[in-house]
């Protein structure tokens, strides 16, 4: 007797957090009695005696804002016509606004301490576990503006910048692109964009068509939004003293300018390793330069690679459990218990991302599955970051806040280890082709189109200092970034990018960039450091635990061996990479 294989569902299950999704009424308590214990800790941290008790409430209260924000992203995301779920995000961003105001006074208390006095609370049994993070919340208010005039520009924020961000998110959602078929429907953008992927070339040209124009229709309403975004940001940083735009960005990721300016260096000295990609994709595709829109494209008579998406979760629990036994009993557990949601249909959001809710100890992961490869590694990507959260889930809330750059390290890893796991077992040339496609696509987008993005937004910021930047400008900005990242070895390029890529709207997270490239490289050298060691399990999850509360240079020296400040950690991992690419020319040849 065989046994029936596993089916798991494609829709999440939210009602385990809060039964009733944004009609529930144990999520509007939990507002409630969030908003007036944060209103009765700041009276108290006006004269507080008890400073210990008043950094373990607001970390509680930290938990639970967070946690509030996180679900009702997921209500937005899985229908953007939930009006209750747009006022419940506005009642969770005035929330954050009070909790962030809130950690203001409590870093302007630590800076008001002595050294000795500051010493002494840091050594308390209960705080040393927070040590890292509560010296880190010294000194970032020492570089801001007096308590007073953050808190105003907080609640500001709420209806300007927070505002704009948040205009946009609802365009995008409520958004259709049009078919350039006329027998189909009009699609969503997250939809609309599976069909750039396409393997025939003249959709994905027709689809590509229809996507710039759409965008180009759109093009003004867009350039007010980034403007607006863009000069509250500079107007910021030039109020408190601030002269790039990349300091807050740094700190924020924990990593020092010689760290990223010595990445990019090394990138630069591949370029034309990853050319000769592109040159050779070009080839098999038949062309004599590839397009944008043929980058991400599949090979020509590929193998039959979709996959259900039980096949997908069978595939990445087996294949993370034999990285790491611990990944793969996680993977199971998120499946079984419904922590993502993934069916494909209107009226979702487009894109992915995974939001953890500390409290529960818990993630949620949100994407649109239609059984192509590349959802499959999307799917084991947003996994890997809910893996990073399982392995902190145990820590304190303030030492499980891992910056942006550490976070995609987990992400990648998962990717890898999935598509590595697909090519060793392959014996078919042409499938090791095609899988090998996929993971130097990933290649060319963290280090040729997320530098793109990376030198987009160092201009466009040069530019908004001295006013406006109208739409064509920005068009122009974005297609001359392009050129100069990808070494204009492309024959088409992608000039409204800048209105499509959400990235650029983000509020919370200044230059979503340059992290994922920091992460890509970070997880192919940790996941070489990894091959060589003797318990993987172990020393993984020690440097996973470790993100939160440890700088960049230092969580690589301690866990790695290895100073990012020099060239040697980037060659290592970018040699990887040319070994692929050495590879893949050699399985092309012979076709």
């Amino acid at each position: 007797m065989t046994s029936k294989p596993l089916s798991y569902a494609q829709t999440w299950n939210l009602d385990s957090l809060f039964s009733g999704g944004s009609h529930s009424s144990a999520l509007q308590a939990l507002l409630l009695r969030t908003k007036h214990r944060i209103q009765r800790l700041q009276k108290k941290f006006k004269q507080i005696s008890d400073l210990k008790k008043g950094i373990l409430q607001f970390q509680e209260l930290e938990g639970h804002c967070y946690d509030l924000e996180s679900f009702i992203s997921c209500l937005l995301a899985q229908d953007v016509r939930d009006q209750q779920a747009v006022q419940l995000h506005s009642q969770a961003t005035q929330l954050r606004t009070s909790c962030d105001s809130l950690g203001a006074e409590l870093d302007t208390l630590l800076a008001s301490l002595d050294n000795v006095t500051f010493r002494r609370l840091l050594i308390d049994p209960d705080i040393q576990p927070l040590a890292f993070n509560l010296q880190e919340r010294r000194q970032r208010i020492q570089d801001k503006l007096p308590l007073t005039q953050e808190q105003l520009i907080r609640q500001l924020s709420m209806d300007g910048y927070q505002g704009w961000h948040e205009l946009y998110s609802s365009f995008m959602g409520q958004l259709r692109i049009p078919s350039p078929f006329p027998a189909e429907e009009a699609l969503s953008v997250g939809q609309a964009e599976n069909r750039l992927y396409d393997p025939n070339r003249q959709i994905r040209q027709a689809w590509f068509a229809r996507w710039e124009e759409t965008w180009k229709a759109n093009e003004h309403l867009a350039a007010q939004m980034l403007n607006h975004l863009g000069g509250f940001r500079l107007n910021l940083y030039a109020a408190r003293g601030w002269t790039s735009v990349l300091k807050e960005p740094l700190f924020y990721n924990r990593m020092q300018q010689q760290t990223l300016d010595t990445m990019w260096q090394t990138v630069e000295e591949y370029k034309n390793v990853l050319k000769e990609y592109l040159a050779c994709k070009a080839h098999l595709l038949g062309l004599k330069h590839l397009a944008w829109y043929d980058v991400e494209a599949p090979l020509p008579n590929t193998l039959n690679a979709t996959y259900s998406f039980d096949e997908a979760a069978q595939l990445i629990i087996r294949t993370f459990s034999d990285f790491s036994p611990s990944m793969g009993s996680f993977a199971q557990q998120a499946f079984e218990q419904r922590w993502i949601e993934a069916e494909d249909r209107p009226n979702k959001m487009p894109g992915g991302f995974c939001t953890p809710l500390l409290k529960a100890k818990q993630s949620r992961i949100f994407m649109t599955y239609s059984d192509t490869i590349m959802n499959l590694f999307t799917l084991a990507h947003e996994l890997g970051h809910a893996y990073h959260s399982y392995e902190v889930r145990r820590l304190p809330v303030l030492a499980q806040q891992y910056a942006m750059n550490v976070a995609e390290t987990a992400s990648t890893l998962a990717e890898m280890v999935v598509i590595d796991s697909l090519i060793q077992q392959s014996t078919d040339p042409h499938a090791q082709l095609v899988l090998l496609d996929y993971k130097l696509q990933r290649s060319v987008l963290f280090l040729m189109n997320i530098q793109a993005r990376f030198i987009f937004e160092l201009n466009f910021y040069e530019q908004r200092r001295r006013g406006f930047v109208p739409a064509h400008e920005l068009s122009t900005l974005m297609e001359q970034a392009q050129k100069q990242a990808f070494g204009e070895a492309l024959s088409q390029w992608n000039p409204h990018f800048w209105v499509s890529k959400q990235h650029f709207y983000f509020t919370e997270v200044p230059f979503y960039n340059f992290p994922y490239t920091f992460g890509y490289l970070f997880s192919l050298g940790t996941y070489a450091h990894l091959q060589q060691v003797d318990n993987r399990e172990k020393a993984y999850a020690a440097l996973l635990r470790d993100t939160g509360r440890k700088t960049t240079e230092d969580l690589a020296e301690q866990h790695l061996g290895v100073k990012l400040g020099e060239p040697f950690f980037w060659k290592g991992a970018l040699d990887l990479i040319k070994n692929d690419i050495s590879i893949y020319k050699k399985i092309s040849f012979r076709k």
